[in-house]
């Protein structure tokens, strides 16, 4: 019995719907409105999953941020990403909560475990977030959940009133609002489509499905 989904195209629509659908249910198991930035640790532990920190070595491919052992239920952070800016952890965190949500099948693996299955621990291999980009399409799914995950569309609208998209000040007073860093907000607004930055350039362009 495979506890790993089968690897597939999932549409952004369908990620940024199953983030909005995580911190509905969140909502829904606390008194309090949930209030950003948006805190992945506390986030995790509704979701039944633990956290943990250690030494992870890098291997073949680089550095390893964070990574998910699914049969543990437990996220485990690299204790030298705990030197990096803010909003590095967060969004390793929350890339983790992305394979969580999308790439992992939760009722055969609650029920091997249930079953006491030896064997299954050694077939699951972690689920692991870089500190660099990869074009890997999980990899991608993940990433692109957490930008969804820690800044929602909806709050973004919010945020954004008074600002102006293609002013870096702006969006650095946003990126401290969101608690992530700058390359997360700006690779999350386009994706949207809300601006564009050519690659080597410091200019903003607004993009094509921009906000009035």
């Amino acid at each position: 019995m495979n506890v790993i989904k089968q690897p597939r195209f999932i549409p952004k629509e369908e990620i940024e719907a199953k983030a909005i659908e995580v911190l509905r249910f969140v909502q829904t198991q606390r008194k309090r409105s949930l209030k950003w930035p948006i805190d992945p640790g506390h986030i995790a532990e509704y979701l039944g999953l633990d956290m943990d920190f250690g030494y992870i070595s890098p291997d073949d491919d680089g550095e390893i941020a964070a990574m998910i052992i699914p049969t543990e239920r437990k996220i485990v952070m690299n204790e030298r990403s705990l030197e990096l800016p803010q909003g590095f952890e967060e969004s390793s965190i929350a890339h983790e909560i992305g394979h969580w949500e999308l790439h992992i099948d939760k009722y055969p693996m609650s029920k091997l475990q249930k079953q006491g299955n030896s064997q299954l621990e050694a077939s699951v291999e972690p689920f692991l977030c870089r500190s660099s980009n990869t074009q890997n399409k999980i990899e991608w799914q993940a990433q692109y959940f957490a930008g969804c995950f820690l800044m929602p569309k909806f709050k973004l609208q919010e945020v954004l009133r008074g600002r102006c998209l293609t002013n870096w000040k702006h969006l650095y007073a946003m990126k401290d609002e969101f608690g992530v860093t700058i390359s997360n907000l700006t690779n999350r607004l386009q994706g949207l489509g809300w601006i564009h930055i050519p690659k080597g350039s410091k200019q903003i362009y607004r993009g094509h499905a921009s906000p009035k």
